[in-house]
């Protein structure tokens, strides 16, 4: 495998972060993961100006554009990559051990690998831990995952291969690495900004496609134990694109997928098919 890092292509062994990374020591960083299509990242766009705002958000700076996606390309290439899961991190960068972080350069990295199958449908379980939505970092997407690796691990035991999370005021929030829709009726529901989730680039596309296709969707607050009562649900993200959930906390929801499910599962392939940079 070949990475890029700071402006080099080299062999992963070769490939080399320091020990005093704020990234490592203290979690300082960002990241975007890419669907590939094709030879392609898809939405690049949309991905790039995401890891600008998380950028922001932390104080951070980043690489160009320019430089990125040329990096992206690159290791794709050489790599002979054209159906992969590709990512984009950038950190602190070198710095003393603690919270303080001094000017110093960041650290850019991107890898992409082989895609690993994804399941028709997911079995959702709900953790005991919250998201903070009011919390410095809610909504960018930082290299902080310790929270979400816990959360997986606790729905595997479970029987479950993703977990989803209410906030402080008991709203279901979001999965770990995906955002969360569900149908009452014929209306979508999905939460809002102010809920504390991520913004995904798949979330952000399927609600331009529920306003394409007529279908009734708003971003509502809504109880986490809705999810358990949906008519239908499922997942949206890079990797999983539109994922029904069969079961939360191992209740069997009434359809997976359901109408809407497949409708906006059908409607995200053909935009794939179409266009690559929506």
């Amino acid at each position: 495998m070949i990475v890029w890092l700071d402006g080099s292509l080299l062999p992963l062994d070769d490939a080399r972060v320091s020990v005093l990374d704020h990234g490592l020591v203290v979690g300082d960083g960002i990241f975007e993961t890419l669907r590939v299509y094709r030879g392609e990242p898809f939405a690049w766009r949309r991905h790039f100006e995401r890891l600008r705002a998380s950028a922001d958000g932390l104080g951070l700076s980043v690489p160009s554009e320019a430089v990125l996606k040329s990096a992206a390309l690159d290791v794709l290439r050489v790599n002979a990559l054209t159906d992969a899961r590709l990512r984009v991190t950038v950190t602190g960068g070198v710095a003393p051990p603690g919270s303080h972080r001094p000017d110093v350069p960041v650290t850019a990295f991107v890898v992409a690998v082989p895609l690993e199958p994804v399941a028709e449908s997911a079995e959702v379980v709900v953790v005991p831990w919250t998201r903070n939505e009011r919390g410095a970092t809610a909504g960018l997407k930082t290299i902080s995952y310790a929270e979400n690796v816990r959360a997986l691990a606790y729905a595997e035991t479970r029987g479950g291969n993703e977990a989803a999370f209410a906030n402080t005021r008991g709203m279901l929030c979001e999965a770990t690495g995906s955002n969360v829709f569900l149908a009452r009726g014929n209306a979508l529901l999905t939460p809002p900004p102010s809920a504390g989730c991520l913004l995904g680039v798949t979330r952000a596309l399927i609600l331009e496609l529920c306003s394409s296709l007529g279908i009734d969707v708003a971003e509502r607050d809504v109880e986490i134990n809705a999810l358990r009562e949906a008519d239908e649900a499922f997942l949206s993200s890079t990797t999983r694109e539109v994922q029904a959930i069969a079961r939360v906390d191992g209740v069997a929801l009434r359809a997976a997928p359901g109408p809407l499910t497949e409708k906006l599962a059908r409607a995200f392939r053909d935009l794939v098919a179409r266009d690559l940079d929506p």
